[in-house]
């Protein structure tokens, strides 16, 4: 299967179980893979015939800023099930998210969930 690629997508929203965290937005980050097939676009050089990457990235973007979130999870598991509804051809998604100033005492630069969805 061929994958696009979108990687450190950055936004800020409301996320997080602790209660500063529900209060402002805060920071993160997002890799997205979408699983499909190229073979039509490649052959016929042609835009429509693929995902287009700037809806990809404004699809995340919105449900990220439009939505408040306990968990990375859900944030995860919904940006996946929005962009399965975006393009048919998408058989697979991968959405990696995470928050680049993680509420934790350690020295970590970023701490986040990966979640990986498809077509039944």
């Amino acid at each position: 299967m061929n994958v696009i690629e979108v990687r450190g997508l950055r936004c800020s929203c409301v996320v997080g179980a602790l209660a500063h965290e529900r209060e402002a937005r805060q920071p993160l980050e997002f890799d997205v893979d979408l699983e499909r097939p190229f073979a039509a676009a490649a052959r016929d050089d042609d835009l429509a015939a693929t995902t287009n990457y700037a809806r990809v990235t404004a699809l995340v973007v919105a449900v990220a800023t439009e939505g408040r979130f306990v968990l990375l999870e859900t944030l995860a598991q919904r940006v996946g099930e929005r962009l399965l509804e975006l393009d048919p051809a998408i058989e697979a998604v991968v959405v990696a998210v995470r928050k680049l100033r993680p509420p934790v005492e350690e020295d970590v630069a970023t701490i986040g969930v990966r979640w990986r969805l498809s077509r039944p």
